[in-house]
């Protein structure tokens, strides 16, 4: 009967000691509270910013789809470097060659991006939509939580037009009302109306190529049906989503499409030049929706790790200062007979409880932080809208203070019961072993080499967001109010909508304090893209090299009056008038670029320029006859935000075409305070047309930088913070040298020593640590974007400034997180120094 109990208790013997340990630990702690506070907080910002960053990279980057089998849904992606830096959407011959040819993919899905108008729900507005064919949406395997999806019933040219609603348009815009089924909107677009019947909202669901309000069939685009859209191989405007067939892998895909399309390109070498160097490719649907957000995200992490390793190593230098102010305690116990491991226990519990609490209020910190850092995230993959805080945080928070702990209990140097010597068992003083001193240092400069490699990558964010925002755009940007107008055909010629927005400038120009009001079809910046890479052209006498291409130029509709709106200088030449468009003598406006560069050392008034891009002939009104110009203006680089020389070419917005629909309004008031006149001007001419998007220039230029402008403060906070516990690390190394060389200090007084020589030394040895940091920083930070170079694109070397501001920061910084131990070293008495051993 006796043997059980001993069993019982041996079985429970490890438990309760290690609560024992954990008491103990409770009492020690307790008597320095201040220790415990600033070890517990530094803790805190390392673990709860790795782990609301590991849920925001778990959520954006690693959790599924809802689609259906999303680990077999991939996305087909045409390139051409040569032309375009981005994707190239496929025309419909190129995707009715890949249907007929390919075995590896089941079935493909067809989307494209068009911008309708939409009459018949409350007020008309724009909608960002897609067109569809009737096998899209089993493709990408969505389901409708409200009626029913676009099927194979829906295509064909006579079939009627239907609309499906995304459900976040349909919850916050129609407030989840399910009677929106059923009713009849009309669709506009530049090529005509069409009228829709709402037939479901599609489940909460991720949307690629772009973040859609409604998803309609193929006939509600007038353009779509047309022989130049169905016929044109070089007509390319649709993207494509495919399922692997049963068996087949991505890779078997992958080179099935590289052979089929390499067919294509030999049969048809005038679609598909050599310089324009076409690549067809494919990827899982979730790599590709992730592919933008991927590099921001890692490189995020890395900083939050990089920001967990100076915590640990300046909380590794508190423990380590405060196990050697406990030498003589812990001397004694070895003394007493305790081992090193149970000694190492108690350590071990002390680590367990500091982290345990820093990881709890890291993890209450990060739930805010996930937030805001979801928000910032959502610039770069829709993904992160839909993020919620879920238990993978509390599971990264426990096991960061399993880590921390072990490795802040394995610090130390402990004493052994058959030590020659105690460890200051004799004397109540601090001394610092040469092994110790070692681990202080290189705790230290540790922190220190982090806090380089993160404050270099936050300057070159600095220097890069500088440089844009003093970039000269060119324009008035400040007195310019864009607002979106977008063109209304329905039941209109050419002509009357044309009259429509010449009558929409002369009376907006009649409203006090406008200068100035014009026509585009671009609003700079905000519009980026929307016509590509630019179309071919060539000019009167242009010759150019064998096997070499014609260049390209912008396209851009304007009226008279458009340049003085924005701002922009004419060189030479003239304005458009209101002859211009009604002759039949078409004339241009050409940018300055371009003048050079087709007529160098040459007047180019009057002479001609033509369209040879085989794409011009899918544009309605476009005429390729020579263009005579009539005037050459500065160039106006309304793509990107450092411009670059450009060549546009500008038509009369007689001649078109009349794609978007923009009003640039200069004021010397508020142009803010325009937007309601305006707008009861517009819908006074026409009670459908939607009014919408107003911002200034200015506005718009920073909406554009926001992503640039949110990587530089969410950077610059993590470097901020690094530096701040970095420069607490090297103080208290200092301040903890001094009250360990007390009496050192005292005895170089004593035979002679200055006061201000022992505030440059221990100054000096602040600075030589920040040097070992910078340079051991350099050197990784170096390593790991060579690395990072390897994998992600876009990863670049910080500029020369960026690193020689960072080395001076951290020097500096160094210098006065040590005057103040140095301060004290300096004013040392010196009989007390003496008496102190």
């Amino acid at each position: 009967m006796s043997e059980r109990p001993t069993k019982d208790s041996q079985l429970f013997e490890p438990v309760l000691t290690f609560l024992r340990d954990v008491r103990f630990a409770i009492r020690s702690l307790g008597r320095t509270k201040g220790l415990a506070f600033t070890v517990v907080l530094t803790l805190a910002l390392g673990i709860g910013a790795n782990a609301a960053i590991f849920s925001l990279v778990r959520g954006v980057l690693l959790r599924p789809l809802v689609n259906r089998d999303e680990d077999r849904l991939v996305y087909i992606e045409q390139r051409a470097p040569g032309i375009s830096p981005g994707g190239v959407p496929f025309s419909v011959p190129e995707i009715q060659d890949l249907r007929a040819s390919i075995k590896t993919i089941s079935s493909l899905g067809e989307f494209s991006t068009v911008g309708f108008t939409m009459i018949g729900l409350g007020e008309p507005r724009e909608v960002r939509a897609g067109v569809v064919d009737g096998s899209y949406f089993d493709v990408v395997g969505l389901h409708p939580v409200l009626g029913r999806l676009i099927g194979p019933q829906d295509d064909g040219p006579k079939a009627p037009g239907v609309a499906v609603l995304t459900y976040k348009f349909w919850s916050t815009t129609f407030k989840s009302d399910p009677s929106v089924l059923g009713k009849v909107l009309r669709l506009g677009s530049g090529f005509g109306d069409r009228p829709a019947t709402i037939i479901g909202v599609l489940e909460p669901s991720i949307q690629y190529p772009t973040e859609t309000e409604i998803i309609a069939n193929i006939v509600t685009s007038p353009h779509h049906l047309s022989a130049t859209m169905q016929n044109g191989r070089v007509h390319r405007m649709t993207e494509l989503f495919g399922r692997l067939a049963p068996g087949k892998d991505l890779e078997q895909a992958r080179a099935e499409l590289r052979a089929v399309h390499g067919a294509m390109v030999k049969a048809y070498p005038a679609e598909y030049p050599v310089q324009a160097n076409f690549q067809i490719d494919a990827k899982l649907l979730r790599d590709q929706i992730t592919s933008r957000a991927r590099t921001v995200l890692l490189v995020l992490l890395a900083a939050s790790g990089l920001v967990f390793v100076i915590a640990c190593s300046n909380v590794a230098n508190l423990i380590l200062s405060r196990t050697v102010r406990r030498e003589g305690e812990l001397s004694i116990r070895a003394a007493l007979g305790a081992t090193t491991g149970a000694l190492r226990r108690v350590l071990l519990a002390e680590s367990l409880l500091l982290c345990g609490a820093g990881a709890t209020l890291g993890v209450l910190i990060a739930r805010p932080m996930v937030d805001i850092l979801a928000r910032y995230a959502s610039r770069f993959s829709v993904r992160a809208l839909e993020l919620t805080v879920d238990s993978s945080m509390l599971w990264v928070g426990a096991g960061l203070a399993v880590v921390a702990a072990v490795l802040l209990a394995l610090v130390p140097r402990l004493p052994s019961p058959d030590a020659s010597q105690g460890m200051g068992l004799s004397s109540g003083s601090v001394r610092i072993t040469g092994s110790t001193n070692r681990r202080l240092r290189i705790f230290a400069v540790t922190q220190i080499a982090a806090s380089f490699v993160l404050l270099a990558g936050a300057s070159a964010l600095v220097k890069t967001l500088i440089s844009l925002q003093s970039a000269q755009t060119g324009f008035d940007t400040r007195h310019v109010l864009a607002i979106n107008v977008p063109t209304m055909s329905h039941g209109k010629t050419p002509e009357q909508v044309v009259d429509f927005y010449k009558e929409s400038i002369r009376r907006i120009e009649a409203l006090p304090g406008v200068t100035k009001t014009a026509f585009g079809i671009v609003v700079p910046w905000r519009d980026a893209g929307s016509f590509g890479p630019g179309f071919q052209f060539s000019a009167d006498g242009h010759v150019h090299a064998p096997g070499e291409e014609d260049p390209r130029a912008n396209l851009r509709t304007i009226s008279p009056g458009f340049f003085a709106a924005l701002g922009v200088p004419l060189i030479e030449g003239r304005d458009f008038n209101q002859l211009d468009g009604q002759s039949k003598d078409p004339v241009v406006i050409v940018s300055q670029t371009l003048a050079q560069r087709m007529f160098p050392n040459q007047d180019a008034i009057n002479r001609h320029v033509y369209w040879t891009d085989p794409v011009m002939k899918f544009i309605p009104g476009i005429s390729t006859a020579p263009h005579r110009i009539v005037g050459v203006v500065a160039d106006i680089d309304d793509e990107h935000i450092v411009p670059a020389p450009t060549l546009t070419v500008y038509n009369p917005f007689e001649e078109g075409p009349m794609f978007g629909g923009r009003l640039f309004i200069h004021t010397s008031a508020n142009p803010y305070s325009l937007v309601t006149p305006v707008t009861r001007i517009i819908r006074d001419m026409s009670a459908e047309q939607p009014v919408e998007r107003a911002a200034t220039l200015e506005d718009i230029r920073a909406e554009v930088l926001t992503p640039d402008r949110l990587n530089t403060v969410v950077f610059g906070v993590f470097a901020s913070v690094a530096l701040a516990i970095a420069l607490v690390g090297v103080a208290g190394v200092l301040a903890f040298s001094v009250s360990a060389r007390t009496r050192e200090f005292g005895v170089r007084l004593a035979i002679g020593a200055q006061p201000r020589q022992l505030l440059a030394s221990v100054i000096a040895e602040g600075a030589v640590m920040a040097t070992a940091g910078v340079v051991v920083g350099a050197a990784c930070g170096y390593v790991l974007v060579r690395l990072a170079r390897s994998s992600f694109e876009g990863v670049q070397m910080p500029g020369s400034l960026p690193v020689v501001a960072s080395v001076v920061v951290l020097l500096a910084a160094a210098v006065v997180a040590s005057v103040l131990p140095a301060a004290r070293a300096a004013r040392v008495d010196v009989t007390e120094a003496l008496r102190s051993e």
